[in-house]
Order: structure tokens, then C-alpha cells, then sequence
């Protein structure tokens, strides 16, 4: 199926008409970015709808290049040798993909190593990839631009932790301020003498100067990097959360001062184990947890989000025009999809424009949902039809789709989970329902109960569809159905019907026009 948008629809209003089909969006269709960090050393290839792309190829090795550079001030050998193996292999699968380049950049390790230079050297030599060494600053922005890429309306501190250093950045309106780096990266913390208590101590002048050049920061903290994301997921297992997906995580304070604990009590090995953290991750969680205990005390952030999305997703972002940075990532990834996965891509607008009548007061953090809902709402029709259900559920709650809080991908879930069932007990996906509170999951059930019912009226992108009209105080629930479309409304569509005005507390009034 030609992956663009129908050509035919006309704009969405504040949302606007679809990007990806435009040739500046299909430019970015498919990126290849290298981040040589401290750490790790990593390929993603974003593929797919360019402003809420894919991860069509991801691959990380851990080098450790920045492990002892405190005392030697060079690159570790032998994560020298690792990174340039990692090096060759990424370049070969950028030729054999036919990928335009590589975007090379490199991070704290190899901008402070006497011999990052000479690193450089024998990449380009050896390879052929040029290696953009960035300073911290850069650092600190581009990583902020990630969580732009994920987040358009974020406001708050932006924090990256990498092996050898960390940077904080502020965002707001769409825009990155202030940006900083510091020193406080696990693999220099660990070469830090004195034991834990001198540690602290550095951690702790070190926050107090960035505090005193950033300023308050009280909104939202965003975390950024492996070390966070390992934190995150010991914090899920203490917490026994049910929706295992990093990004947009939510933690408050006392919640991290609690898994501190938690991991300071329990045997490491133990808990990466239940929690998924590779050995060479946990070895650094005590040095990265230190830094976060320190960063919350000193900057006190209303609540912590986990970000996926990173220094590659800002060299990304930094390639794309300003209309589309202006897009939302989820409205455009769910029209993407369906665009590539629906039986009648196009029909997710009209769909949206029957069931609109019964959200006619949401606010519009709901009107997106619904559109977003409406587009998906049959990208999983090659399932199954007894697993279809539970394939739509549980692809919107795992699925890469930026602009979207745990609660808000359960409720997507919910509703595409009711288009294709009535009822939701008895399922393996019981306790997420619990992110949502009993009225959410009510308009949820509303939402797909609609649409399973709007499905069975309209087949055609050009037919006249039906329409509801709710008047919630009459309790009343009206269809009004042109005599073109009387055929289409036969007992299993009238059940559905009936089923939709159950969910509303309503009777139904059922009118046809000639």
C-alpha cells in the first residue's frame, strides 16, 4: 500500500492536514543517527510518519569509552576497540539499508579525551563517518529537543545523564533556554575517592552551581538516559505498576526517595534480574541515584517524567521544518498508520466527525484522543477476529507514539478494545484499566461502543453517513439515517446501537430522511 495520506481529506482545524506525504516529511522518512556516548554507543534509523517516527533499526553497545578517564585522560582502550567494531558494523548496515549517511556525534568522553581526536581520526580513516564532537551545551540542547519531539507543549528541566557527564536544559513554549553541563556522569562519580560520603559532597556543590546558574525550576523535571530509564523500571517493580512502558513514566518525589531506599535494602542482583537492567546498567544505579536524590532536593520539580526520547530524537527534531515541529506527534503517527494499515484509509475523519456529537463539551486533551481513536480504529483488522480486541489494546499501550500519558494510552486502548467488544472483563489486561479512573473508562466504553456502531454504517469514503445527535438531560440519543443508508441498519447494527445507548443511559430515537 502507497504509505501517504488521502489526498482527499481535508484539514482536521487546529490539528491541520496531514505532514507525512508532503516532500519536506518524506525527506525524513528514514534517518540514520550514531550517538558515541561515555557509555554506549548506539544506531537508531527513524522510519515511518516524520514527526512521530519509528524506530525502524536500534542497536547499543556498551563500551564504557569514558571509563577511566578521570586518571588517565585518554579513552578506555578497550572500549576504543569496541566502539570502532560498533563503528564498522553501523556503517555496513547504512550501506546495505541505502541510507543517505550516518549523523555521527560524540559526547563527553571523547571531547575531554587527549585522544579523542585521534579517535576521530581512525573513525573516518577506518570508515569513512565523520564524528561531530559536541560540547556540553549542545549536548544539553539537543537532548532537550528530543523531549520536544515527544512532548510539543512541555514546559520544565530537561536532565541527561550520560556515563561521563550530565546536562540540564530548561524548556518552555515550544522553545529550549538555559542549557548546562556538569560532571556528574556515573563513570566519573566512580572514580571519585573518599567512598560514598565524599561523592555526595561533590554531587552536592556541584548542584548547588547549577542551581545558582539555571535558576528555579519548579515545573516538570524530564529525565533523560539509561541510567534514569534503569531507575525507572527498579521504581516500577517496587511500585508493581502495570503498564511496563519507559516513556512518560510519572514518578513523584517521595516515590524515588522511597525506591532509593528500596535499592539501597535489596540485593542487586536480585532486582535487576526482576526488573530487566543489564549488570553493566545496575553497576551504575548507585552513582546515577545519588545524582537524581541530589537534582530533586535541590531543584524540587512538581513531579519527574521519563523520557524516551533523547540526543538522537533532537538530531531528528533539529532537521525538521518549523510546521512540522508545530504538529502533533500522536495525530500524525495515528494517521500514519492508518494511512498504511486501514482497509479504508480516510474513513478514521468521518468516523470522527459521527461520534464528535457525543464529546461535544470535552476539552480538547480529549478531542485528540478521540481523533486519534478513530484513526486506529482498524489498523489491527488483519487479526484475528477473536484476538482482535486484545491485538488493538495492547498495540496503543506499547506502541511508540509520542504526546501521550500512561492513562491516555490505556484510554485509546480501552476504546479501540469496546469497537471490536462490548464487554472488558476477563481479559489479561484488567489492572491497567486502573490507571483510569471509573468516569474515564466510561467515556472510553462510550467512544468505542460509537464507533464499533458508526463502523456498520458507511463503507465508502463518499457515502452519506448517518448521524447522531445526544441530548445528555433528555437522556436521549437520536440517529438520524438517510434512506440510502436504511439498508445498512439491520438487527446486528440496531444491537449495537442499543448497546451504545445503554453505555450513555439513553433511549434511542431513530429517525429516516428520504
Amino acid at each position: 500500500m502507497d504509505q501517504t495520506a488521502e489526498p482527499n481529506i481535508p484539514d482536521w482545524g487546529p490539528f491541520g492536514k496531514p505532514l507525512f506525504d508532503n516532500p519536506e516529511a518524506r525527506a525524513l522518512s528514514r534517518v540514520g543517527v550514531v550517538d558515541v556516548g561515555s557509555n554506549s554507543v548506539r544506531m537508531v534509523i527513524f522510519d515511518g510518519a516524520a514527526r512521530s517516527p519509528a524506530y525502524f533499526y536500534n542497536e547499543k553497545v556498551m563500551c564504557e569509552l569514558g571509563a577511566g578517564l578521570s586518571e588517565t585522560g585518554r579513552l578506555n582502550p578497550r572500549g576504543r576497540e569496541r566502539a570502532l567494531a560498533a563503528l564498522r558494523r553501523f556503517q555496513r548496515l547504512s550501506d546495505d539499508l541505502g541510507l543517505p549517511g550516518l549523523h555521527v556525534v560524540a559526547t563527553a568522553a571523547v571531547r575531554e579525551a587527549e585522544d579523542g581526536p585521534d579517535f576521530c581520526e581512525e573513525v573516518h580513516s577506518e570508515t569513512g563517518l565523520t564524528v561531530e564532537v559536541i560540547d556540553g551545551g549542545e549536548e544539553a540542547r539537543l537532548s532537550a529537543q528530543g523531549v520536544l519531539l515527544g512532548w510539543p507543549g512541555a514546559y520544565g528541566l530537561i536532565c541527561d545523564i550520560g556515563g561521563s557527564s550530565m546536562e540540564l536544559a530548561e524548556i518552555g513554549d515550544g522553545e529550549v533556554g538555559r542549557c548546562l553541563t556538569s560532571p556528574l556522569g556515573p563513570l566519573k562519580l566512580r572514580d571519585i575517592k573518599g567512598g560514598r560520603r565524599a561523592r555526595k559532597k561533590h554531587i552536592k556543590a556541584t548542584m548547588e552551581d547549577l542551581r545558582a546558574q539555571m535558576g528555579p525550576q519548579r515545573d516538570r523535571l524530564f529525565l533523560v538516559g539509561g541510567s534514569w530509564r534503569a531507575f525507572a523500571r527498579l521504581d516500577m517493580l517496587r511500585r508493581g505498576y502495570p503498564l511496563n512502558v519507559l516513556h512518560e513514566y510519572r514518578m513523584t518525589r517521595k516515590q524515588v526517595h522511597q525506591t532509593i531506599k528500596f535499592i539501597e535494602k535489596g540485593d542487586p542482583d536480585k532486582l535487576r534480574s526482576l526488573a530487566g537492567v543489564s549488570s553493566s546498567r545496575m553497576s551504575l544505579i548507585p552513582y546515577a541515584m545519588d545524582v537524581l536524590a541530589r537534582l530533586i532536593r535541590t531543584f524540587k520539580p512538581k513531579d519527574i517524567a521519563i523520557s524516551s526520547y533523547g540526543i538522537r530524537e533532537g538530531l531528528l527534531y533539529e532537521q525538521m521544518p518549523q510546521n512540522l515541529r508545530d504538529c502533533d506527534p500522536l495525530i500524525e503517527a495515528s494517521r500514519f498508520s492508518e494511512a498504511k494499515d486501514a482497509r479504508l484509509p480516510g474513513f478514521g475523519k468521518h468516523l470522527y466527525d459521527f461520534v464528535m456529537p457525543l464529546f461535544k463539551s470535552a476539552p480538547e486533551t480529549r478531542v485528540r484522543l478521540v481523533k486519534a481513536a478513530c484513526l486506529l480504529h482498524d489498523v489491527s483488522w488483519r487479526a484475528h477476529p477473536d484476538y482482535r480486541a486484545e491485538v488493538c489494546f495492547d498495540y496503543v499501550t506499547r506502541a511508540n507514539l509520542g504526546g501521550l500519558k500512561h492513562s491516555e494510552r490505556v484510554f485509546i486502548g480501552l476504546a479501540l478494545q469496546h469497537r471490536y467488544r462490548n464487554k472488558r472483563e476477563g481479559n489479561r489486561f484488567a489492572p491497567l484499566y486502573e490507571l483510569l479512573d471509573e468516569k474515564d473508562q466510561k467515556q472510553a466504553e462510550i467512544l468505542g461502543k460509537a464507533m464499533r456502531f458508526g463502523a456498520m454504517l458507511w463503507m465508502q469514503n463518499d457515502a452519506t453517513m448517518g448521524t447522531l445527535r445526544f441530548y445528555p438531560k433528555k437522556r436521549e440519543l437520536e440517529l438520524l439515517l438517510p434512506e440510502a443508508g436504511r439498508p445498512l441498519f439491520n438487527e446486528v447494527a440496531e444491537a449495537r446501537l442499543n448497546s451504545l445507548a445503554n453505555a450513555l443511559n439513553s433511549e434511542i430515537r431513530v429517525i429516516v430522511r428520504g
